[in-house]
């Protein structure tokens, strides 16, 4: 089996899989990290996003064989880190506003959400209806109203 090396919430890993794993796979099943969660595998539901270089991804779509050394892959587990609390504002917003029903597409959500965010921070605008519209992150329990409020105070506290 051919091993890959990469960063996973800043520490460096290596782990025997084959090429066409997807990184999906080997976060949730080598290494144990379940944020990422599998919905629908084909890179449309999006519960698995993470980040991959600092923008939104969705690992269920990337094959192993196509991240090197210094690529560094974000989960939920290791957001808090990026923003040096116990919580990223993001997730504190998600708490305040009660987003969460059964909770599994949430980390995805907030992944996406950061990333969002900092889009349009870098293009130096405050964030939109227009920008929320294009988040495609599925939610079954149809919270979408908590999570367009979370996301405009997550954005406010970011």
């Amino acid at each position: 089996m051919p091993q890959h090396t990469f960063r996973v919430n800043g520490s460096q890993v290596t782990v025997d899989a084959a090429d066409d794993e997807r990184l999906l796979w080997v976060l949730r099943d080598l290494l144990g990290i379940t944020g990422p969660k599998y919905g629908c595998g084909i890179n449309v539901c999006k519960a698995c996003t993470s980040h991959l270089n600092g923008r939104a991804v969705n690992p269920c779509a990337i094959p192993v064989k196509d991240l090197g050394p210094t690529d560094e892959v974000t989960t939920i587990e290791g957001l808090a880190a990026t923003a040096g609390g116990d919580l990223h504002p993001m997730q504190q917003a998600w708490l305040d506003h009660d987003v969460a029903q059964c909770g599994y597409c949430q980390p995805g959500q907030i992944m996406a959400a950061v990333d969002l965010v900092r889009r349009t921070a870098a293009e130096g605008r405050d964030i939109t209806d227009a920008d929320l519209d294009t988040l495609r992150n599925i939610c079954r329990c149809g919270t979408y109203s908590r999570i367009r409020a979370a996301i405009k105070d997550g954005a406010k506290r970011m």
